[in-house]
């Protein structure tokens, strides 16, 4: 059996199992003990290289376990301390459980170890950055099963929830903020199942969100779901916390104007592409994306998909939005709100018809008068 099948501890239980170990590791108690890395190497436990990992982000009270690592590589984990003993990362990612197959919602205090080693710890490369922050203890997380191993996992923010522990701001519709598949385990429709997963999780609500930034394989992965799902085409955004609708965007008409291009855009020329919308000026030969995808609460369908002008005062939704957490310009008093009259539905050829067709030949000025037109005749002549 492995960690996850061996009975439920809480976490206080965890925190101070490892909390008596490493003291008697200090005090030399447990002198000589090895752990077997592989079966040709052994690495001597000693409070030099056994550290604790906080499990949850800002956690109150402490949540922590012990994890095992080579003397001259502290980054690296080799093993965790669980249930009185040490497991090798690998072993605590099995289930010994047939049951435990495809995607299960993570309860006890070991799943949550689980996602905490997927997100932190595995497949990360020496001396590379954390690409995830660590989750809170409260937050809605489903791992994915495969061949009696933990391959991926994905997080919810749920609608209400509050978006941050410094602020009243709360999501005005269910996010999908985290979807994470092993390396090895990639192409293979996990990421597609954890979405449809989500989908099907939240289908009563008229809107669902994909958090922002879509990476190159997210998007992916939302084209082929709208393309096999055309009911959701309308209704799956990719979002900015907390998700009102001047930080929405529909994904699927992103893709069809080529906004989320697979290859994606690099740091800089997402930052000079912010510049360009928070001027709110459309090029001749661009497609306004505010114009579709930002539903203003008033006014009529005309004036819905009118440019913005900035002598108004207008501007783009990204104007409003800082990129991370919650925009000011949101209430959580949405939370009460219907949606905003929206404009009639526009499907991708309608919008793509919106775009403005200015000519690019020069304008050529006409004379005025007869008496002008009499002038150019007798310069001619002479």
């Amino acid at each position: 059996m492995y960690p996850v099948d061996l009975p439920a501890v809480d976490d206080s239980d965890l925190t101070s199992a490892s909390e008596q170990y490493l003291s008697s590791l200090e005090s030399r108690a447990r002198a000589n003990e090895v752990f077997q890395a592989s079966q040709t190497s052994e690495v001597a436990i000693t409070a030099n290289n056994v550290r604790r990992l906080q499990l949850f982000e800002d956690d109150q009270p402490d949540c922590s376990l012990l994890a095992l690592h080579p003397p001259d590589d502290p980054t690296q984990v080799l093993a965790l301390y669980l249930h009185d003993k040490w497991w090798c990362v690998a072993d605590v990612l099995r289930t010994s459980s047939p049951s435990r197959t495809g995607l299960m919602l993570a309860q006890s205090i070991v799943e949550r170890v689980i996602v905490f080693l997927l997100s932190q710890v595995v497949d990360r490369l020496p001396e590379e950055e954390v690409l995830f922050s660590q989750h809170p203890r409260t937050e809605s997380c489903k791992l994915l099963w495969r061949d009696s191993q933990a391959v991926g996992f994905y997080t919810v923010k749920h609608k209400g929830s509050l978006c941050d522990s410094w602020s009243s701001q709360a999501y005005l519709l269910p996010v999908l903020d985290t979807v994470l598949v092993r390396a090895s385990w990639r192409r293979r429709g996990c990421g597609l199942h954890m979405l449809e997963d989500f989908c099907n999780s939240f289908s009563t609500e008229e809107f669902m969100g994909v958090s922002s930034p879509l990476s190159p394989g997210t998007v992916a992965v939302c084209r082929k779901f709208l393309q096999q799902n055309e009911d959701y085409q309308e209704r799956l955004y990719e979002v900015e916390a907390p998700g009102g609708w001047s930080q929405r965007r529909n994904i699927w008409l992103n893709i069809k104007l080529g906004f989320n291009e697979e290859s994606g855009p690099t740091s800089g020329e997402t930052q000079r592409n912010e510049k360009q919308s928070n001027n709110c000026r459309p090029e001749p030969t661009s497609f306004n994306i505010c114009d579709v995808n930002t539903l203003p609460a008033t006014g009529s369908s005309e004036e819905q998909i009118k440019p913005c002008d900035p002598s108004q005062g207008g501007s783009s939704p990204s104007s409003k939005t800082s990129g991370t957490g919650c925009s000011p310009a949101a209430h959580a008093d949405e939370l009460d709100r219907g949606p905003p009259t929206r404009p009639a539905k526009l499907n991708t050829k309608q919008a793509l018809m919106l775009q403005p067709s200015l000519s690019t030949e020069p304008c050529r000025e006409k004379p005025d008068s007869e008496e002008t037109q009499e002038r150019i005749k007798r310069v001619r002549r002479t």
